[in-house]
């Protein structure tokens, strides 16, 4: 265990070099306030907890950085609270009291103020919208063949898709099966529309019969979901700021993982528990973040986690001000997704 005097040269030398990004001296420790022992003793604390892999020493500096490990050390017994100011609490409540009647915009408002508000990359997964239960579908012909299936959600979620008219359904056919959707699918998860047709209302299906097979492929291409497009970020271009990436070989590898949908959505749901979690360099799974830190938070409807929003930077991060942030805004936006639900 670290002596208290080890864990205040530990915190000093983190905070000071998540403000500066340059290897921190004895003799800089030494000028704080609450320090009162020599530069002398400060470096041979220094060099023990480098011994103990809490520091590093870069070959061109005398000073020293965080490891990972002392990052994680600093996170789970060091940090202090982080208060976050009254503009930064109104810029919140402001973007939130606006009037917001569609999930997507929530996500993508909280994207970018939590990227605003931190500096940094945010990344956020929004709701599955295949769960959202149906409340319109509208087909409109664009030709013998395709027609255009608009599906509006209870949360506000439009989605509009192109599908494939099969050979032999008129368009009057197509306005008595989309009526029956509308009429008997209200307020059935889209997941749970094909189920629930298929054995509650064989009855009313029976005068297309001849052919249930098209209507029941056309219903597949309505609810079937497309790629997961429910991964939102902001701030991407904030990297280029951070010095640890001004190197364009380190930044490529972490670039192409923004862009791939699918990979953000593996790093978000590694989430498996409520609440604040950290991830520090070598704990995240790709090669390509052991440089990086990423802090995730889970946001609810009606006390449901439907999703999770996360802070993607370099391992010398402002730990206490993201984790405060992501708290009070999933708290924020979990309140005002409830509010849209019902």
């Amino acid at each position: 265990m670290l002596s208290e005097r080890q864990q205040m040269i530990l915190r000093m030398v983190i905070e000071d070099y998540v403000h500066s990004a340059e290897p921190v001296g004895s003799r800089t420790i030494s000028k704080h306030s609450e320090v009162a022992f020599s530069p002398a003793t400060i470096r041979n604390e220094m060099a023990d907890l480098e011994e103990m892999g809490y520091l590093e020493q870069p070959h061109t500096s005398a000073g020293r950085i965080p490891s990972h490990k002392g990052y994680r050390f600093y996170v789970d017994h060091l940090m202090n609270p982080f208060s976050l100011s009254s503009e930064e609490l109104f810029q919140i409540k402001k973007v939130f009291v606006e009037k917001i009647d569609a999930m997507e915009r929530v996500v993508q408002h909280t994207a970018q103020i939590l990227s605003s508000l931190t500096n940094y990359t945010s990344l956020v997964l929004g709701p599955q919208v295949h769960e959202n239960k149906l409340k319109h579908i509208q087909l409109v012909p664009l030709s013998e063949h395709t027609a255009v299936a608009i599906i509006v959600t209870d949360t506000g979620h439009v989605e509009n898709k192109k599908v494939s008219v099969p050979e032999g359904i008129s368009t009057d056919e197509i306005s008595k099966f989309v009526a029956i959707l509308n009429d008997k699918m209200t307020g059935v998860p889209l997941n749970l529309v094909k189920t629930k047709l298929y054995h509650e209302i064989m009855g009313e299906l029976n005068r297309y019969m001849d052919q249930f097979e098209g209507v029941m492929n056309l219903l597949n291409q309505i609810v079937q979901p497309e790629k997961d497009d429910r991964v939102y970020l902001g701030g991407t271009a904030k990297i280029l700021n951070q010095p640890e990436f001004r190197d364009v070989e380190k930044l490529r590898p972490l670039l192409d993982i923004l862009e791939t949908n699918q990979t953000v959505i593996h790093l978000l749901n590694q989430q498996n528990t409520p609440g604040i979690q950290v991830r520090i360099g070598l704990e995240n799974q790709l090669e390509q973040l052991k440089n990086c830190s990423i802090i995730t938070a889970t946001y609810h409807i009606d006390g449901n986690v439907a999703g999770t929003i996360g802070v993607l930077g370099p391992t010398r991060m402002e730990y206490g001000r993201v984790i405060s942030v992501l708290d009070y805004l999933t708290e924020t936006m979990s309140e005002l997704l409830t509010r849209l639900h019902k």
